[in-house]
């Protein structure tokens, strides 16, 4: 039954976060107006904006110029329900479960976002940094590196919390080498957008998994770029790869094989 309702609530927020993507890239406010139709700009009934089943009904297309309903709004949402499903079984009604559920919907945003916009809003990086900092002292991360600066006195919550830092200090080491890359090649290597948003998965996961994010992220940015730069036909030295959708699909990745799947997977097995 609460897998069920997180699943529902993972819905009605998915439809929320669509609202984000479209609306913060052209700084719109996410409150008002009322949901419109972005072609004709007629405003959306309520019955035509039920996650997912407004989509199917309608064709994916308006009710009123028949303009295409892009897929992202059917895929963010049903992303978001089944993230919120999978933490919620794994992990219960709990702070973790609810930490997860949130890093998840932060990371389905941006990943929307960057692929459609080329933008990573600082409402979801920057916001996510202070809100994966305050998890720190409540859900523990297991403090790798932070064993090394802190005392064994220091605590299990403040080793935590100095594990949080140290992944979100991360971001700045790479600011400097994507600042170094474009001093010698006059191109920019790593935006800021991308910096913040590694800031806010170091909050969220510590520097440990944050390094096994930055790996796998570059593994799939430059196998996928490729294939889908060659296969598109794009121009490889002005195309512009949204490497912030590959570090949310890896962040996912690691958070939810790293963590969420491994709990529920124990407790499966018990």
């Amino acid at each position: 039954m609460t897998a069920a309702l997180a699943i529902l609530a993972g819905l009605l927020i998915g439809s929320f976060l669509n609202v984000c993507v479209f609306r913060l890239p052209r700084e719109l406010s996410v409150v008002r107006p009322r949901s419109f139709c972005p072609a004709c700009e007629k405003m959306i009934a309520w019955y035509d904006n039920i996650p997912v089943v407004s989509y199917i009904v309608l064709r994916a297309r308006c009710r009123h110029c028949g303009e295409r309903i892009p897929l992202r709004y059917p895929v963010v949402e049903l992303a978001t329900a089944a993230a919120f499903g999978v933490c919620v079984a794994a992990l219960g009604v709990t702070l973790a479960g609810l930490k997860y559920a949130i890093f998840s919907a932060i990371l389905i945003t941006l990943i929307a976002s960057d692929s459609e916009e080329r933008i990573l809003p600082d409402e979801f990086t920057l916001g996510g940094i202070a809100i994966g900092l305050g998890f720190s002292a409540f859900v523990p991360l297991d403090p790798g590196f932070a064993y090394l600066l802190l005392p064994f006195s220091a605590g299990m919550r403040w080793r935590s919390v100095g594990e949080s830092v140290l992944g979100t200090a991360a971001a700045l080491l790479l600011w400097l080498v994507g600042w170094a890359y474009q001093k010698l090649r006059d191109r920019e290597g790593l935006g800021l957008g991308d910096v913040k948003m590694i800031a806010m998965i170091g909050a969220f996961l510590g520097l440990k998994l944050t390094l096994l994010t930055l790996i796998a992220a570059s593994l799939a940015g430059s196998i996928g770029g490729l294939i889908y730069i060659f296969a598109a036909r794009k121009d490889m030295s002005t195309y512009e790869l949204p490497f912030g959708s590959f570090l949310g699909m890896a962040a996912l990745g690691v958070a939810m094989f790293g963590k969420v799947v491994t709990v529920w997977y124990s407790r499966l097995g018990r």
